[in-house]
């Protein structure tokens, strides 16, 4: 083959190594994870929540499922320039993704519902608030929505892994609100202080990645996740993961590599119990 290839994600900036291309260190597809709306109002959520509710978070049924399945994703090429093709690609994965997780709920007996997929070129209000500043994507609870905004820049330049990967972070967003994971979170952060919430949303955050990473690890292997880029993204994260994020909201770096790299070796939703872990672990 030709010389060396490398595709530079140019507003993520994550570059894709096709071969041993020395990579530059800016930044990829920034995951827009803060969670912007509960399920219900704070207050009767606190009111039908049971004692037992934690439960639904730290010994949820889907942490004893096993592997996820492997559904032979191949959304296909993401060539450059094309909406159409940005969005055929999107879409395949986001049905790659419905057959996983919906096969996780059968197998863990719970009920599955799909999200939505709404892919937008600029900023939009969603029922869950403004967008969020710095996002190129977002899970709204109140709809059950992942929005996805696809730049000119990443329009011209697309990182078929980074979009995989952060659609699948906010697939894992509706994964922890319809399987109730969400229900303790929200009841939890009533009457928290400050640092207790951020806590709380290091977990979520982390478990969505690491559900991420989960769902990734079905396609190692193949053109789409490949051993080199894999390890690079990882790697990008555990130098700058925490950079965009003006409050320890999303966890160090570190900390967000080490769940990566949990969820991805492991391949199942147990490795992903981020609210049973050590406070070291979720820092």
């Amino acid at each position: 083959m030709a010389a060396l290839l490398a595709l530079a994600l140019a507003a993520a900036g994550l570059v894709l190594v096709l071969a041993d291309v020395a990579t530059t260190s800016t930044a990829p597809l920034n995951e827009a994870q803060k969670i912007v709306s509960p399920p219900a109002k704070a207050a009767d959520t606190k009111k039908r929540m049971p004692a037992a509710g934690k439960n639904l978070a730290t010994a949820n049924p889907l942490y004893r499922t096993g592997r996820l399945v492997d559904v032979n994703c191949v959304p296909g090429e993401l060539p450059a320039g094309s909406m159409t093709a940005y969005r055929r690609f999107l879409t395949r994965v986001t049905n790659c993704l419905n057959k996983a997780w919906g096969a996780q709920f059968r197998k863990a007996g719970l009920p599955f519902a799909k999200p939505r997929l709404r892919i937008i070129t600029t900023k939009v209000k969603t029922p869950c608030g403004a967008w969020n500043a710095g996002a190129d994507g977002v899970y709204c609870s109140t709809d059950r929505t992942m929005y996805l905004m696809i730049s000119r820049d990443q329009l011209r330049n697309p990182f078929p892994l980074g979009i995989t990967r952060l659609i699948a972070h906010e697939y894992g967003h509706h994964i922890q609100q319809i399987s109730g994971i969400w229900h303790y979170y929200w009841a939890a952060r009533v009457g928290a202080g400050k640092a207790q919430r951020l806590l709380l949303s290091r977990k979520s955050e982390l478990q969505a990645e690491c559900f991420s990473s989960v769902f990734m690890s079905t396609m190692q292997g193949t053109p789409l996740v490949t051993d080199a880029d894999w390890s690079y993204t990882v790697d990008w994260f555990r130098k700058n993961g925490a950079k965009g994020w003006p409050q320890n909201d999303h966890g160090k770096g570190p900390t967000q590599a080490a769940w990566m790299t949990r969820g991805f070796n492991r391949g199942t939703p147990g490795s992903c119990n981020t609210w049973s872990a050590n406070y070291r672990n979720v820092n």
